[in-house]
């Protein structure tokens, strides 16, 4: 049986890059490792069905959680630039 269900941080986490523009700006393998970094710093919260999620979330709820993913998102990417920084240095 396969189910159809979701973490919705990864959902809301997609938006924000895509309404940032880094969907399009960034490489897809630096984005996976953006995601993944990031993703790893939340909580989970599993939906079956995303439309449930405006129906019994309070505004202020999604707030937070918007709140939460812009400071992952900006922890990650200072990780990634520090990486790539020390990656230059080391082939330098």
């Amino acid at each position: 049986m396969q189910l159809d269900i979701r973490n919705y941080y990864e959902v809301l986490l997609m938006e924000i890059l895509s309404d940032e523009g880094l969907l399009d700006e960034l490489p897809e393998n630096y984005l996976a490792d953006l995601a993944c970094i990031t993703l790893n710093q939340l909580p989970v919260r599993y939906i079956h069905h995303l439309v449930d999620t405006y129906f019994y979330d309070d505004l202020n709820e999604q707030e937070q959680m918007r709140r939460e993913i812009y400071h992952a998102l900006e922890k990650s990417r200072a990780f990634l630039k520090s990486k790539l920084v020390k990656d230059d240095e080391t082939t330098a």
